[in-house]
């Protein structure tokens, strides 16, 4: 029998900044087969120096999937009891493997002082405004651009 691949969460370093910023690109990019207008993400998403402000400036985590890099994950503390998912993405070679859902598992099971989760996400992303419904999230408002806002009461 082979060995089963198992999705970590570790606390992202600095030295895989450019990794991190390859794989962001790459997953960013690959929202053009779901609704993006063109290939393109959040703001220092394909920066390596952007990267490196955001571990410093919220918990950002590396999602290893079989000891690899394949993406991230990036909370932060709102108030007390509430988290916000404030980014996420995978490799897009790594899509329909359920790792971001375990990734979202790990998380929560991280904060267990979380009332309240929530994520924001482009209205044209199809594959995310699936994804998040799917997890417990509902849609509960707009961002005042082109944003969609869900949220999650934990248990």
């Amino acid at each position: 029998m082979g060995r089963v691949k198992a999705v970590e969460l570790v606390k992202a370093r600095e030295e895989d900044a450019e990794e991190l910023a390859e794989i962001s690109i790459r997953a960013f990019h690959s929202d053009v087969h779901c609704g993006a207008p063109a290939a393109g993400g959040p703001p220092g998403y394909d920066s390596p120096a952007a990267q490196v402000r955001f571990m410093r400036g919220c918990d950002y985590y590396e999602i290893l999937y079989d000891d690899g890099i394949v993406g991230a994950v990036m909370v932060l503390k709102k108030e007390e009891g509430h988290y916000e998912c404030c980014g996420l993405f995978v490799d897009p070679q790594y899509h329909d493997r359920g790792i971001a859902t375990r990734a979202f598992e790990l998380v929560w099971a991280a904060y267990p002082d979380a009332e309240r989760w929530t994520v924001g996400t482009p209205a044209w992303n199809a594959r995310t405004n699936h994804f998040y419904p799917k997890l417990g999230f509902v849609k509960v408002g707009t961002d005042g651009a082109d944003g969609v806002i869900y949220e999650k009461t934990m248990n």
